[in-house]
């Protein structure tokens, strides 16, 4: 009988780190007579009581999965995204402030969310043409933000080889790791939705993307 050949599945490299990238639930609705509270220059809503109970589903998805540690930004909606999950498992989520999300310049506080409703030129049309969050007066450039993510994702695999991990972070975070592993523009993946999964593994100096913005745990 002839030798066939069936498809290869994906098998994880030898001593690979398996990483989910959890973007925190909803977080807080801006009141422009209240403002956001602000850590460290940016700002720090707590989780709306959807993003409580989207941290929830999450934590049911994930229970089951053999995860060794939880990493989280210094910004509280992705420690109250992780809470439910690492009361679950056991674990202390562990803080990295390099995860944390895009320094947004003169549009923190919660003036990003009224650029965005409102549709400001610069957020409608230069922010998207010129794919560089540094166009938002005092902002973080593309080139900061990779330099501190790099180190915070090599900081993750040098700790955990041959594991599984999971890190709750922030939506540009997510889409800048992703645009950096692929090659593609800055922002072509951004709008990963709130409690969302993507998985990446990180291997040598290789980052291989497996998924982006699983939400089916969140279709009830």
């Amino acid at each position: 009988m002839a030798k066939v050949y069936r498809q290869r599945r994906f098998e994880m490299p030898a001593g690979a780190t398996d990483l989910l990238l959890a973007r925190h639930g909803e977080s807080a609705a801006f009141d422009p007579n209240k403002p956001f509270p602000m850590k460290e220059g940016q700002s720090d809503p707590e989780l709306h009581e959807e993003g409580w109970h989207q941290a929830r589903l999450l934590a049911a998805r994930l229970q089951t999965e053999p995860i060794q540690a939880i990493y989280v930004s210094s910004l509280r909606r992705t420690l109250q995204t992780a809470t439910p999950l690492a009361e679950k498992l056991k674990l202390t989520p562990q803080i990295d402030p390099d995860l944390r999300e895009v320094h947004l310049g003169e549009w923190e506080g919660g003036m990003f969310r009224i650029k965005e409703h409102e549709r400001d030129p610069v957020m409608s049309k230069k922010f998207h043409e010129e794919q560089r969050w540094d166009v938002i007066p005092g902002a973080e450039s593309n080139d900061s933000l990779r330099t501190r993510l790099v180190a915070a994702l090599h900081r993750i695999q040098a700790a955990h080889s041959g594991q599984m991990v999971l890190a709750v972070v922030h939506g540009g975070v997510i889409g800048h790791i992703l645009s950096h592993a692929t090659g593609a523009r800055p922002f072509a993946f951004v709008g990963a939705g709130n409690a969302s999964l993507t998985r990446i593994v990180l291997h040598q100096d290789r980052i291989i993307v497996r998924t982006f913005n699983d939400t089916t745990h969140l279709e009830t």
